[in-house]
This record gives C-alpha cells, structure tokens and sequence, in this order.
C-alpha cells in the first residue's frame, strides 16, 4: 500500500537532487530511496513500491518544469522560445522523459528495499 508521506518527501527530494545535484544523481538517487523506503516502514516491497512512486512523480515533475524553463527562459532566443519551443522539447525529450522515469523508479526502488529492510518491526 502506498504511504503517501513516504513517497512525498521522496518526490520533493527526488526533485531537488536533479535539479540542484545533476552531477552527483546516482548516489543522489541511492540516498533518496532509501530514506523514503525507510519512511515507508513495512518491508521490502513497501519500500520499493514506494520509491519507485517517488522516483516516477520526481521525474514526471522534475520533466515538467525543465520543459517550461526550457520554453519560457529561451524565449528572448527566437526559436527556441514560445509555442515553437515547447513542441520542439517536447518531441525531442518524450524519449529522455521516459528513459528517466524507469531509471528514477528502479534505482529508487531497489535502495527503497533496503531502506524498508532497515526499519521493518517484522
């Protein structure tokens, strides 16, 4: 069963390590599900099931707002900007998007295991 404070700290810190820390996301990653895993508290599925909810929404967000930074903040550059843009990244990244929400969830997961280990009272 998923516990939703478990996968909305994750999300939220799932979200500041891409943003903030792209160059260290791996460990980033590790760090991050096994904190929600170990929020989680029932187990070793509970813990994967629960990071990897956290990593999927971290990237659907984390997706979201690049592609409105990408679209809005490139706008004083002609092409790149406005309506043209945001069809461009959006096309372009559906790919990446989707390559990252299945990286995000078993990287998350598997560490969200072992966090869920740690903390189970089974």
């Amino acid at each position: 069963m998923t516990k939703w404070k478990a996968v909305m700290i994750g999300f939220i810190l799932a979200v500041i390590v891409k943003s903030f820390f792209a160059h260290y996301e791996f460990i980033g990653l590790l760090i991050v599900g096994f904190i929600t895993g170990y929020i989680a508290r029932d187990g070793a599925i509970s813990g994967l099931w629960n990071a990897a909810v956290a990593g999927a929404l971290g990237t659907i967000v984390a997706a979201i707002l690049f592609i409105f930074i990408a679209t809005f903040g490139g706008s004083l550059f002609g092409i790149f900007g406005g309506l043209t843009g945001f069809t461009i990244s959006g096309i372009s990244s559906l790919f990446i998007i989707i390559g990252d929400l299945i990286y995000y969830a078993i990287v998350m997961g598997i560490a969200g295991a072992f966090g869920g280990i740690f903390a189970s009272k089974k």
